[in-house]
């Protein structure tokens, strides 16, 4: 699964195993986030380093929808219903204040970019209600939105709220622009070192997988914290969702559309990249979400987005299709600032729904004010809002589910002997498996949870325990890894780490 913006990616040139390694500023994270941060502090004269554990842009930023709008869904009314008035208006100005920012970035190196209207419609009647609340929020921010219907989809719509004058893009070219601005200001880029562990102190001591690193303030720019000092792990919520982009020579819509309603489907257009198409723009579909690790068949949810694509344009030929992994907050607003018992050294941001081209921005904006001076007002409003009850309730819900994850996946796992077969191409199961470790006393002879797969005629048997905190991990039959259900690390089948809190990978089991 490869997304359009990374098939193929720019090439980025990055930094090696010569570059310095003591930095006034370390950012760990080579997406949206890092690269804005490490810019921003590096126009101010600091000595910046990006450290990136895959490639730039390889896990969110890349596999976006790429849209930079500040109308999101029914994102607004969820911002209202669990903070207040106050904390809504501030989330808004934050949301413009990183549109702008990135619009204005983009200009000002030539950048392609599509002025579009965003569209939140629904797809079903009882999502009218939602849409009607969604025009009334959006107006009481401040938003010029309208009502009416999207006529230019060719289904049956029941009520929408419009937008003008929002943005769309491809990423990957604002990521290699910001790169290449952020070493012509005497920055650093690694690729393929990942963080393994903080020692903080004067200096911050960074571990990593290429050695140690020093830098007087740290940056976690990660999807999720990597550090589990301040457990957020334990107060996010990890969604997956699919995308697609197609071909069709019928009509495409001018917008970019977005239901409110469940399955959740995402519409936009963006330029082929083959010249000799004969229309010059594919049709992107996203959506079908499902939290992360929890899902029986993501194959199957990935399959439905393609089903409904074909129904609606029956000639449409699938290019590329890919998924992303986003973090929900209690309250919908992100966490940016200090980690706890960072010792005020150590800053993060995270927690975008999905919404990470203008989130990723503003806060990329607060990390910068934070760290040289100068907050935006937008971010001491939302750094000082109040946890509603709402708010607690849904967090308790999180907590709530990965306790039963951990329930049923330990007593699914202990009770169930791995079949002798190896998995068919594709699958993969996870069971006890005697002899499962390397030793030969008792206690590496007892039955330990195993996981096992078959991908491109290979088969792998890796521990199915999260090496993050002890979750049994569950198959994606879509994407061929391990996912976790609790906490949302991800593994190839191999056992290499993906994403997620996690920070090694599983280990291997002998045959």
């Amino acid at each position: 699964m490869t997304s359009l913006w990374l098939d193929p990616a720019p090439a980025i040139p990055t930094d090696g195993p010569d570059s310095p390694r003591s930095f006034d500023e370390i950012v760990v994270g080579g997406g949206l986030t890092g690269l804005v941060t490490a810019v921003l502090l590096a126009r101010a004269g600091r000595r910046v380093g990006v450290l990136e554990a895959r490639e730039v842009g390889a896990v969110t930023t890349g596999n976006t929808t790429a849209k930079l709008s500040v109308l999101q869904g029914a994102h607004l009314q969820t911002v209202l219903h669990r903070t207040d008035g106050r904390v809504l208006r501030g989330y808004v100005e934050a949301n413009l204040a990183g549109q702008r920012w990135l619009a204005d970035y983009l200009q000002a190196n030539g950048l392609p970019v599509q002025v579009r209207d965003a569209v939140s419609f629904a797809s079903t009647p009882d999502g009218r209600s939602t849409v009607e609340r969604e025009f009334e929020v959006a107006r009481e921010a401040g938003l010029p939105v309208t009502f009416g219907e999207a006529s230019d989809l060719p289904f049956a719509t029941f009520g929408a709220v419009r937008l003008a004058g929002q943005l769309q893009l491809d990423p990957m070219d604002a990521l290699a622009a910001l790169a290449a601005e952020l070493r012509s200001l005497g920055g650093v880029v690694r690729t393929g070192v990942r963080m393994t562990g903080v020692r903080v102190g004067r200096p911050v001591r960074v571990r990593t997988t290429a050695g140690e690193f020093a830098c007087e303030r740290l940056v976690l720019a990660t999807g999720i914290p990597t550090l589990d000092r301040g457990l957020y792990f334990g107060k996010l919520r990890a969604n997956r969702s699919y995308a697609a982009a197609y071909r069709t020579d019928a009509p495409l819509p001018t917008g970019m559309y977005l239901s409110v309603d469940a399955p959740t489907r995402s519409i936009r257009t963006a330029p082929d990249p083959d010249l000799d198409a004969p229309n010059p723009e594919l049709l992107l579909v996203g959506g079908y979400g499902h939290e992360v690790g929890r899902e029986p068949s993501p194959a199957g949810r990935a399959a439905a987005l393609d089903r409904w694509a074909h129904e609606v344009w029956p000639d449409a030929v699938q290019t590329h299709r890919w998924s992303a992994q986003d973090y929900e907050t209690p309250h919908g607003v992100p966490f940016v600032g200090w980690l706890p018992r960072g010792r005020g050294r150590v800053h993060l941001a995270t927690g975008y729904d999905k919404w990470g081209m203008t989130n990723a921005v503003q806060c990329g904006l607060t990390l910068a004010g934070d760290l040289l001076g100068g907050l935006p007002d937008w971010a001491r409003t939302l750094r000082h809002r109040v946890t509603l009850p709402r708010a607690i309730g849904v967090g308790i819900g999180i907590n709530a589910a990965v306790a039963k994850h951990y329930a049923v996946g330990w007593a699914r796992a202990m009770t169930r002997d791995l079949p002798a077969a190896a998995p068919r191409e594709g699958e993969g199961s996870v069971g006890r498996a005697r002899g499962a470790g390397d030793g030969r006393g008792w206690f590496e002879r007892m039955p330990r949870p195993t996981a096992v797969s078959t991908v491109d005629g290979v088969t792998c048997r890796v521990s199915g325990i999260c090496s993050h905190l002890g979750a049994i991990v569950t198959w994606n039959d879509a994407e061929h890894t391990w996912d976790c259900p609790a906490h949302a690390s991800r593994f190839a089948a191999d056992g290499r780490l993906l994403e997620g809190p996690a920070k090694r990978g599983l280990a291997r089991r002998p045959a």
